[in-house]
């Protein structure tokens, strides 16, 4: 039978331990999120609609990003027991200089139009963190200005190449002055991907005001105030503004990029230059040979060709085709850090953050940044000390299972291209 007595005083004070209130409202609910998805959960209740479904979104049917996401999901992981790693060490070498983690911030465009900090946000909480920050051709801050927000850190560039090819050669020597060490090729955007959400939600670049848009606003009243009270939302290295983002990609962008253009913005670039929107292993081992410094295995977030190869598939593959010394980067999908462990566990050397970075930003600017590289740094030095590895060095690919939820039927034909030219500088 239960034995009762009446509470003693003492030990009720003992539980009465009231947590102080947390008046700041931007850090009370950034301290209640303890994952990117809180994050995002956060970023679409104070984001208008439009601005967020740009983030959120993805090509046509968006089968290309979920299914991204969903591969790595389907991972197992094989800790080792009785390897004890009371501290890990998360810094990496990548691309001649050291990061503290093993990942970036990856090139978005018109990134003020989330939260009106926009890439000073990202590139200043980048700098603090000691990892990489890259801006994007359709950046809404201008190079000079990524470099004042991030002066001792350090900053990549992402290229388009441009209908107008002086844009974009102007664009690199532009980066290269600034200090900008790395530039990022990126060649799946001949044309611009169907992305549907911005055509249904009438998204144009500025934001036009609609009855649709202001009542939408009602609830979200600060962004709207930060929109109408900071400089005119525009790109700041190009001078084209205003239609919807394809219109604006379409116009800019040429379908007609090659290994030439290539060849050319390497002799234009005095530092490291990596090749992003890799999606075979032919392409992959093409580019290494051709002597570029790295590539990057990326399908645009799901926000081109949907139904493209999912990355995180691709990487082990193309490891192995290129090699253990070359340097194999990925993005996509990436909302944990478990998902930056088992990507260098298969061979990767570095990865990248594009919407979990924005989902931080929207829900909360440059602290909201902070936060989202806090999550994934918690996440990452957690999973390794449950792996039982002290350093990344030791994650092999031992430690994952890739699970099959989606097997091909057949192996596809190799993609017909073009000779290369050596782009390797002597």
């Amino acid at each position: 039978m239960v034995q009762r007595q009446l509470p003693k005083p003492a030990e009720l004070l003992e539980l009465m331990q009231f947590k102080k209130p947390e008046l700041d409202g931007r850090k009370r609910r950034l301290d209640a999120a303890l994952t990117i998805s809180d994050l995002r959960a956060i970023a679409k209740r104070r984001t208008p609609k439009a601005a967020f479904d740009y983030t959120d979104g993805a090509a046509e049917g968006e089968l290309s990003l979920s299914r991204a996401r969903q591969a790595f999901e389907d991972i197992e992981f094989h800790p080792g027991v009785l390897r004890p790693a009371p501290d890990v060490d998360t810094s990496v070498e990548i691309l001649g200089g050291p990061s503290a983690l093993p990942f970036g911030i990856a090139p978005t465009g018109f990134t003020r139009l989330m939260q009106t900090e926009g890439e000073v946000a990202g590139a200043s909480a980048a700098g603090a963190a000691g990892i990489p920050f890259t801006l994007s051709t359709l950046g809404t801050t201008s190079i000079e200005g990524v470099k004042a927000a991030n002066p001792n850190g350090r900053n990549w560039f992402q290229l388009y190449v441009m209908r107008d090819r002086e844009i974009s050669y102007a664009l690199a020597r532009r980066a290269a002055e600034a200090g900008f060490d790395t530039l990022q090729f990126t060649v799946d955007t001949p044309v611009a991907g169907a992305r549907l959400r911005d055509k249904r939600n009438g998204f144009s670049i500025p934001p036009q005001l609609t009855l649709g848009t202001i009542i939408n606003a009602i609830p979200r009243p600060w962004w709207w105030y930060d929109f109408l009270t900071t400089p005119k939302l525009e790109f700041a290295s190009l001078s084209t503004t205003g239609g919807t983002v394809g219109e604006l990609l379409n116009a800019a962008m040429d379908p007609t990029i090659s290994y030439e253009d290539l060849a050319v913005i390497r002799d234009i670039w005095p530092g490291k230059i990596v090749v992003k929107g890799v999606q075979n292993v032919e392409d992959s081992v093409r580019l290494i040979d051709a002597g570029v410094d790295g590539i990057i295995l990326s399908n645009h977030g799901g926000r081109q060709l949907d139904r493209a190869p999912i990355p995180f598939h691709l990487l082990p593959k193309v490891v192995k085709a290129v090699g253990p010394d070359a340097t194999v980067m990925i993005d996509t999908g990436i909302m944990n850090g478990a998902d930056i462990v088992a990507s260098i566990a298969l061979g990767a050397k570095f990865t990248l953050i594009g919407r979990a970075y924005l989902y931080g930003l929207m829900a909360g600017g440059r602290q909201g940044v902070d936060r989202t590289i806090a999550i994934l740094r918690d996440e990452i030095e957690r999973t390794m000390k449950l792996l039982g590895v002290s350093t990344l060095a030791e994650l092999e690919p031992g430690h994952v299972t890739q699970l099959q939820r989606l097997v091909p039927v057949g192996q596809p034909t190799s993609v017909r291209a073009p000779r290369a030219r050596s782009t390797a500088k002597s």
